[in-house]
C-alpha cells in the first residue's frame, strides 16, 4: 500500500491534482449542507483545505502557487466574459451609485483597522495582513510584503495575520448578507426574475394622436428624435403590418414600440396617446397577437455577421421583418441601428414565416457550430489580462509602483474582450454552460490551494497569546463596516439588494461570497455590480495596503 500513501503524500504532478480535486469533492459535497437555512456552497472547499493543511496534507510550493493562481486567473476572467455585455450599460445607469458606497466600504474598513491599531496596540504590519485578511485580498497582501521588505522590515507577521482572519473574511461577508437580509431587508428590495433585463428593454403601445408625425416616415420621426425606439408593429383600419424605415404614419394608427423605460413617458410626447396595455409581462404569446405575422428568436450562428451593425445587414427593408430585441450573456438589449452584433446574440425576430426563413438562412441559426469552443480567444485573453495586471503604476507620494495584480487584470481584459471584440470581429462566444464550467474550475482549484497553505500554521496560530484578539479585530472589519454600508445601499441609495450584495462582495475581493449572493438571490444583478466595482477596489486596496504602511510606520 506504499504506492498509496505516495499518491497523497509525495510531492508530484500527479498527487497534487489527486489532493486538490479531493478537497474539492469533499468541499462541494459538504457545501451543500444548510445549517439554519444557511450553506456556504463553493465556499467550503477553504475550510475543507485548512483541515487538510493542519493535518499534514500538502503540495509542492511551486505546483501550489502554479494551481492557485491559475485558479484566480480562470474565475475573474470568465467572470468578467459573462458580465461584460452589461457591464457598461450598468455603469452609465448605476455606476456611480455602486462605486459610492463600494469605495465607502474600502476606506471604512481601513479607518477602523488604523484605529484599532492603535486601541489595542497591534503593530502596523500585523495589522495591514489583518486587513488584507478580512477583506480577502491576497493581491493586496502581496502588495504588503513587498512594502515591508523594500523598508527592510519582516513581512512573515502580515502573511501568518492574513491567513489567520482570512476565514472568517470569506465567513464574514456572507454572514453580513444573510444579517442584512433577515432584519432589513422586505420583500420589495429583492431583485425579481429578469429586473435587470426590464432595467433595458420596455414595451409599450400607442396611439397615434399628434398631427406633427402624421404622414412622416418612421425614419424622419426617429432621426428628428433623441430617444431611442423600435417600431415593432403597426395596426391600421384591424390590419397589422411590419413598419419599414420608409413607412408612413397616419391619424389613428397603433403602434407597437421597444424602447427604455426612460424613454417611455417622452415617447408619449412624440405619438401622442399610451395604451394601458401591459406588454411586459412573461404571459403574452405574441404568435397570437395576430395571424398574419410570427415571432420568433434567431441565433446568431455565422461568423461573418459578428461585430457587423444591425443597420448593414438591412433586414427590415429587405425582406419585411422587424427585430424588436437582442438577448446577449443574459442581458436584453434594444435593436437599434447601431447596435453592433456579436456571435451568441438571440434576435426576436417579427414578421411573415417566409421572411423570418430568409432571415434564418443569413443569421445562421445552427446552434450545433457554438457549441465548438474558440479557446484561442479565451488563452489570448488570459495573456492580455495578465500584461495588464503586471503593468506598474506611478503613484504621486508612493516610491513603490502598483500593480492590478492577478485578479484586477485578467477581468478588466475579461469585460473588454466581451464587449468591444465582436467591434474588432473577435469571436468571443463562449456558451453559459461553458463559462460556468471555466468559473467553477478556477474557484476550487484556488480555495483548495488557498486553505491548504492556510491551514499549516492555522490552528497553531489560533493557540498563540495575539491569535484570538487578531480574530476578534479581523472579523470587527469585516462584519461591521459591510452591515453599515449595506443599510446605507438599502434604506438611502434604494439599491436593490442583488445589486447590494454583488458591490459588497466586489469591494471586499470576495467571490465566494458572490458565489452565494448567485445562488440565494435571483437574476445577474450580483455578478454585474460584483464587476462593476471589483475593479476599482481591487486597485485601491492594492495601493491602501502599501499607502498605510508607508503612513503609520
Amino acid at each position: 500500500m506504499e504506492w498509496l500513501t505516495n499518491l497523497f503524500v509525495e510531492h508530484s504532478a500527479l498527487q497534487a491534482v489527486v489532493v486538490i480535486s479531493l478537497i474539492s469533492v469533499l468541499g462541494i459535497g459538504l457545501g451543500k449542507i444548510r445549517i439554519g437555512g444557511i450553506s456556504l456552497g463553493t465556499a467550503f472547499i477553504f475550510f475543507v483545505g485548512i483541515l487538510a493543511g493542519h493535518l499534514g496534507l500538502s503540495l509542492d510550493p511551486s505546483m501550489l502557487i502554479y494551481a492557485e493562481n491559475f485558479g484566480l486567473i480562470l474565475f475573474v476572467y470568465a467572470l468578467g466574459l459573462q458580465v461584460g455585455p452589461g457591464f457598461f450599460s450598468s455603469l452609465r445607469a448605476d455606476g456611480m451609485r455602486l462605486l459610492l458606497p463600494a469605495v465607502g466600504l474600502a476606506l471604512l474598513g481601513t479607518a477602523l483597522a488604523v484605529g484599532m491599531s492603535y486601541a489595542f496596540g497591534v503593530s502596523m504590519p500585523d495589522m495591514s495582513g489583518i486587513l488584507c485578511g478580512a477583506t480577502t485580498n491576497t493581491p493586496a497582501l502581496g502588495a504588503a510584503q513587498q512594502t515591508l521588505q523594500q523598508l527592510g522590515l519582516d513581512a512573515n507577521g502580515a502573511a501568518l495575520s492574513c491567513a489567520l482572519t482570512y476565514p472568517l473574511g470569506v465567513v464574514g461577508v456572507i454572514l453580513a448578507i444573510v444579517f442584512v437580509r433577515k432584519l432589513f431587508v422586505r420583500p420589495s428590495d429583492l431583485p425579481k426574475p429578469d429586473a435587470q433585463h426590464k432595467k433595458d428593454v420596455f414595451i409599450a403601445s400607442y396611439h397615434v394622436t399628434n398631427p406633427a408625425i402624421f404622414g412622416k416616415s418612421v425614419h424622419e420621426v426617429a432621426a428628428h428624435s433623441h430617444h431611442r425606439f423600435v417600431i415593432s408593429r403597426i395596426w391600421r383600419e384591424g390590419k397589422v403590418s411590419i413598419p419599414t424605415s420608409d413607412k408612413t404614419l397616419q391619424q389613428n394608427d397603433i403602434i407597437l414600440v421597444v424602447t427604455s423605460p426612460a424613454d417611455v413617458d417622452a415617447l408619449r410626447m412624440i405619438f401622442g396617446e399610451q395604451e394601458q396595455k401591459d406588454w411586459n409581462t412573461g404571459k403574452i404569446d405574441w404568435n397570437a397577437i395576430d395571424s398574419q405575422l410570427i415571432s420568433q428568436r434567431i441565433l446568431v450562428t455565422r461568423p461573418e455577421i459578428n461585430g457587423k451593425k444591425l443597420s448593414s445587414l438591412r433586414l427590415r427593408n429587405n425582406y419585411g421583418i422587424n427585430i424588436s430585441r437582442v438577448y446577449r450573456s443574459g442581458v436584453q438589449l434594444l435593436a437599434t441601428p447601431d447596435l453592433t452584433l456579436q456571435l451568441g446574440d438571440r434576435l426576436t425576430v417579427v414578421g411573415e414565416a417566409a421572411a423570418i426563413h430568409n432571415v434564418e438562412k443569413i443569421l445562421g441559426n445552427a446552434v450545433k457550430s457554438l457549441n465548438e469552443p474558440n479557446l484561442a480567444a479565451v488563452f489570448i485573453g488570459l495573456i492580455l489580462g495578465l500584461v495588464l495586471g503586471s503593468i506598474p503604476v506611478s503613484i504621486p507620494g508612493i516610491s513603490i509602483p502598483v500593480k492590478l495584480g492577478l485578479a484586477g487584470g485578467p477581468i478588466i481584459v475579461g469585460i473588454l474582450v466581451s464587449t468591444f471584440g465582436p467591434r474588432l470581429h473577435m469571436i468571443t462566444y463562449t456558451t453559459q454552460s461553458a463559462n460556468l464550467m471555466l468559473r467553477a474550475l478556477g474557484l476550487s482549484m484556488y480555495l483548495a490551494c488557498l486553505g491548504l497553505d492556510a491551514g499549516a500554521h492555522f490552528f497553531e496560530t489560533v493557540m498563540r497569546p495575539e491569535g484570538a484578539l487578531w480574530l476578534a479585530l479581523g472579523f470587527a472589519i469585516t462584519f461591521v463596516p459591510t452591515v453599515l454600508v449595506a443599510i446605507f445601499s438599502l434604506r438611502v441609495q434604494r439599491l436593490d439588494f442583488g445589486s447590494i450584495s454583488g458591490l459588497l462582495c466586489g469591494s471586499m475581493a470576495n467571490p465566494m461570497a458572490l458565489n452565494y449572493a448567485n445562488d440565494t438571490i435571483e437574476g445577474d444583478n450580483p455578478s454585474v455590480s460584483y464587476a462593476t466595482v471589483y475593479p476599482v477596489c481591487m486597485f485601491l486596496r492594492v495601493i491602501i495596503a502599501q499607502v498605510i504602511l508607508m503612513l503609520f510606520l
